[in-house]
């Protein structure tokens, strides 16, 4: 009976496989090894391979070490997904065979990806794995992500991608800077692929959630921690049942409320959370989950854990008086000291600890009884009637507390007058808008609400910031998994621009945000859009355009479509929104000439230019032919517009691009000009081939 055969045996007889019980002499496993690790009973024979490094058979160990040989040929995804489970769970097996198995998986991997490129991914995954692990070097397989980042993969590669790239940015962020660039950039680019989107906003929360962990400064934090809950948001949104989304999402909330003394929503968090994680347990009751992606799961109990905390924590913060004060002040400052430890990244001078520590703190400089209690628990730790109260982080706290107390100035400040509001914000009332009103930090901008913080009372930056956070989060559930992120895009990118504050910052993000939404309607053929049905303006006339989308004919006589169907299609979508009653068309003498489309909110107005082009959608061609003219109009308002460009060029039956594709941010300055003007930029894609062409 051969190899093969004995494997097979003893796995029907549910007898442990070893060396040892296939009852075959060396000489004969040896010689068919090459052929078993590359079939189908190759996780058999890795049951064989571990259990001879585990229990240190080295008699076997020769032999066990030719098992990556004969693996390199594996040509079943299953297989080799089993057979690198068995074999990575063993430490000493991993030791002794990772510089061989890494080029098993690794050296013909180009070939592999063009033929079975659901294997490629198996083999990409085990040897990132072998990597974060430190067994071998990282350096082969950065060379492949970063040629993989360049490049176009197959879709069974790519929909795998975004977890194997997470698992390498948790291991490599903190301190790997060139390949950590490398993978932020194909995670942002594989969320625009339909085939990983949701994965890669998932692990780009996951992302922004360690970096908010080692950030140093409040509003680093802060800034982070809204960017993770966006990611999040976006995905649960954007997919049923996505649990761990939610789940991340609803902690991002929760210390984002504990920071800001909101109550309600801390509670709120705290009882989405623990739904969430119950439901993730239901639905993967039974279910198989890889040994690498178990420490996710015990990383979401930890957190569960410190938000339940907060949530005790801030109960019993709200009261002026402590009825029973040693179990309150054991809550506070278990969840004190736990923004400490919980996290698995971070420490004790930054990151979580910059947003928990402070709102404690703040709530005994404002409540004097508390204080006297903890001065009291501190002087007095014998009265506690149960062993193991925390006095260090008693006396800490206190410390904190206490020098605070000195260094406040000796009559309290007004609040709700306009003495030196317009001047520039300082390091202290930019972080107390970050701490108390992070939702409205992210709506409004830094500066402006630095400002309003300086003229508001806490109560009423906290009531601001509730306002700004429920309107964010109605955006992020009704919007589709591709506009929040290229908006997200576009905002950020905008964020580089000095005048995109204030008032600039609320009505041109208006106005962006309703263009994404047209563009992605534009883009759907299936969309209802009104094309043809016309619309009553506010002249009283019918407004009739033609869908410029769909593929026309010269020579059969089929009208050419024209810039004022886009233009007109453009109209009839902003009148139907929000900001109809602001909008123009063809408004003259803007900047001496005639603005396609305007859009003013009071005295800040924004210009949409509108050109067609038949002869290529190419960014640089578009940007040196119409893009100094879009930026022309803003010579007399704020420095912000849009171009939009209908593409009529010849397409062939390959596809078409998607929005977020088409889209991006263009900056341009006049010859001899100070302040660089940023126009928001898109092709809509016209005289297109419909799906069912590509069939044919």
């Amino acid at each position: 009976m051969g190899l093969a055969e004995q494997l097979s045996a003893l796995a029907e007889q549910g007898r442990e496989i070893t060396f040892a019980s296939l009852g075959m002499p060396a000489d004969a496993v040896r010689a068919e090894m090459d052929t078993v690790a590359a079939g189908p009973y190759a996780p058999l024979l890795a049951e064989a391979v571990t259990h001879a490094f585990d229990h240190a058979e080295a008699d076997w160990h020769d032999i066990a070490g030719t098992f990556p040989g004969g693996f390199a040929r594996q040509p079943s995804f299953l297989h080799t997904t089993a057979t690198l489970e068995t074999l990575l769970a063993s430490t000493p097996t991993t030791q002794q065979l990772a510089k061989a198995l890494n080029s098993a998986l690794l050296n013909d991997f180009n070939t592999v990806t063009g033929t079975q490129p659901l294997l490629a991914a198996a083999r990409l995954e085990g040897a990132v794995r072998l990597a974060v692990a430190k067994s071998v070097k990282p350096y082969q397989v950065w060379g492949i992500l970063e040629e993989l980042e360049q490049s176009d993969t197959p879709e069974d590669l790519t929909e795998r991608l975004p977890r194997i790239i997470g698992l390498g940015l948790d291991s490599w962020s903190s301190h790997e800077q060139a390949i950590t660039a490398t993978l932020r950039s194909y995670l942002e680019r594989l969320s625009n692929d339909e085939a990983s989107d949701i994965d890669a906003f998932v692990e780009l929360g996951y992302d922004r959630l360690r970096t908010a962990l080692t950030s140093r400064t409040v509003a680093e934090v802060i800034d982070h921690l809204q960017a993770a809950h966006t990611w999040f948001t976006t995905a649960d949104a954007a997919e049923e049942a996505r649990h761990d989304a939610r789940a991340y999402a609803a902690t991002c909330d929760a210390l984002l409320a504990f920071t800001a003394g909101q109550s309600t929503r801390l509670n709120e968090a705290a009882d989405r959370l623990a739904t969430t994680l119950n439901q993730r347990h239901a639905w993967s009751w039974g279910m198989h989950q890889p040994a690498w992606l178990q420490p996710q799961k015990a990383a979401e109990v930890a957190w569960e854990h410190l938000v339940l905390q907060l949530k005790h924590a801030a109960e019993h913060l709200q009261d002026t008086v402590w009825m029973e004060p040693w179990g309150a002040l054991d809550h506070v400052l278990t969840a004190y000291q736990a923004a400490r430890t919980v996290c698995p990244v971070g420490s004790a001078e930054h990151g979580m600890s910059l947003l928990v520590e402070p709102a404690i703190e703040d709530t005994f400089l404002r409540q004097q009884s508390l204080l006297a209690q903890l001065r009291r628990a501190v002087t007095e730790p014998d009265t506690h009637p149960t062993t193991g109260f925390d006095q260090e982080a008693a006396s800490k706290l206190l410390t904190r507390v206490e020098q605070q107390l000195t260094a406040r100035p000796s009559g309290p400040r007004e609040h709700g007058t306009t003495a030196g509001a317009e001047e520039p914000p300082g390091e202290a009332e930019t972080e107390r808008a970050h701490r108390l009103a992070p939702a409205a930090v992210k709506a409004l901008g830094r500066d402006f609400t630095a400002r309003l913080a300086r003229t508001s009372t806490d109560d009423d930056l906290k009531a601001i910031d509730d306002l700004a956070y429920r309107a964010d989060l109605t955006r992020l559930h009704n919007a589709d998994p591709v506009a929040v992120p290229l908006l997200n895009r576009l905002l950020d990118g905008l964020e580089a621009f000095p005048d995109f504050v204030g008032e600039t910052r609320r009505t041109f993000t208006v106005l962006v945000g309703q263009t994404v939404h047209f563009l992605r309607a534009a883009a759907d053929l299936d969309t209802a859009t009104a094309f043809g049905e016309g619309r009553t303006g506010p002249d009283g006339k019918r407004i009739k355009f033609r869908d410029y989308r769909r593929r026309f004919d010269k020579a059969d006589g089929d009208l050419v479509p024209v810039e004022g169907d886009l233009q007109q299609h453009f109209y009839v979508w902003l009148l139907s929104s929000q900001i109809g009653h602001l909008v123009q068309v063809e408004a003259v003498n803007r900047a001496l000439g005639r603005a396609d489309i305007l859009v003013h909110f009071g005295s800040r107005q924004y210009l949409t230019e509108i050109k067609k082009n038949h002869t290529s959608n190419d960014r640089a061609y578009l940007e040196k032919r119409y893009l100094a003219q879009a930026a022309e109009y803003t010579n007399t308002t704020a420095p912000f517009g849009q171009l939009l460009v209908l593409d009529l060029t010849e397409k062939k039956k390959a596809g078409t691009l998607r929005v977020d594709e088409l889209t991006w941010l263009a900056k341009h300055r006049p010859p001899n000009a100070l302040i660089d003007r940023a126009v928001v930029a898109a092709v809509v894609t016209g005289n297109r081939y419909t799906p069912s062409d590509f069939s044919a």
